[in-house]
């Protein structure tokens, strides 16, 4: 077992036999506020993770263990006998509190935005974000003091996996109550792992616009997709309590190994976020035409990852702009592991 492993098991069984949270000032839980709008703000866009953000800000464990509480048998028990001074004492709940605002404000204020810059410049976008998970695996990689050849092969793996996974079709699938659970459910362990965005589940289980839409029709007054989005709620709550158990294990375990895997996942998505794609397959109805979305807009089903077009003059502007965006998301996360390392990290 490596020092850091001892370290994780030491401050977890700390957490889970005296609920000993991290005490911070109103300045501080500010800083938390911030860390939850970026991670608001990368897991709305297919493709980057939530979970990447906290893992840079250095707040992922302590969103792992905190989730983790929800499942543990003292927390059950307080809730079931109605304990709530016991519930409070358990639960980071201020930490929780001021990540979700952050998450929240992140949502509301981003989703439309992202929504229209993904139609109408979906280059300069995805430029940007490929730049922010470029320079993640980098500055997650220094979390690993030592490699080894075996480790190499975890990253290698999760590369792999993540590659392939990435390269799953979208299908059309149900909006029954069963499957917007599940949609929740996977999307919310996405939010806690870094490299596979929530945003980019949904766009697997193809309910990716589906959630963007009704989030912009509660801002515009319109409740109607308010109890689908109930469901989701209850399976991306349950998601996160089952998953934030296995994944807290692995870290307090396997801490080194698990640190490779989740790079590897972060290298393998790249495919997603590669700026340049063609179109090469649309959702079609029963008489084989194309169908529009609300945007006006063909449903693209399936795309393949392309070269920049540098024939015209058009094309060079566009590759350069893309390059630019893509050293900014660079520079932006180096910024971000700087301050973490510092303000940030202190604060946490």
């Amino acid at each position: 077992m490596t020092t850091s492993d001892k370290t994780d098991k030491t401050e977890t069984d700390a957490e889970d036999e005296g609920a000993v949270w991290p005490q911070r000032t109103l300045r501080q839980y500010a800083g938390i506020t911030l860390r939850g709008i970026a991670m608001g703000s990368s897991d709305i866009v297919p493709g980057v993770s939530g979970g990447t953000m906290a893992f840079i800000l250095g707040i992922y464990e302590e969103l792992i263990n905190s989730i983790r509480t929800f499942g543990r048998p003292n927390f059950i028990r307080a809730a079931l006998h109605f304990q709530i001074r016991e519930i409070f004492r358990l639960v980071n709940w201020k930490f929780l509190l001021a990540l979700g605002l952050g998450i929240f404000i992140a949502v509301i204020t981003l989703a439309g935005i992202l929504e229209s810059l993904l139609i109408n410049q979906p280059v300069f976008v995805w430029s940007f974000f490929f730049g922010l998970v470029l320079a993640s695996v980098f500055v997650v990689s220094k979390r690993i003091k030592k490699w080894t050849p075996l480790l190499g092969l975890a990253l290698v793996i999760g590369a792999v996996a993540a590659f392939s996974l990435v390269g799953i079709v979208p299908l059309q699938t149900p909006t029954s109550w069963w499957f917007l659970m599940l949609s929740g459910a996977l999307a919310s362990t996405a939010l806690i792992l870094p490299g596979i965005s929530g945003a980019f589940i949904l766009v697997l289980l193809g309910k990716y616009q589906f959630v963007l839409g009704i989030v912009n029709d509660l801002r515009a007054g319109d409740i109607s997709g308010f109890v689908p989005l109930v469901f989701i709620g209850l399976g991306a709550v349950l998601g996160l309590i089952t998953i934030s158990q296995l994944l807290s294990w692995l870290f307090r375990h396997h801490h080194d190994y698990t640190v490779a895997v989740l790079i590897g996942f972060m290298l393998g998505s790249l495919r997603k976020i590669w700026p340049w794609k063609q179109d090469v397959e649309w959702l079609l109805n029963e008489l084989g035409e194309k169908i529009v979305n609300s945007d006006g807009q063909f449903v693209v089903i399936k795309q393949w990852n392309v070269l920049p077009d540098l024939s015209t003059q058009a094309g060079v502007t566009e590759f350069v702009i893309a390059v630019v965006l893509v050293l900014l998301g660079i520079a932006a996360i180096l910024a971000v592991d700087k301050l973490g390392g510092g303000v940030l990290e202190k604060s946490g």
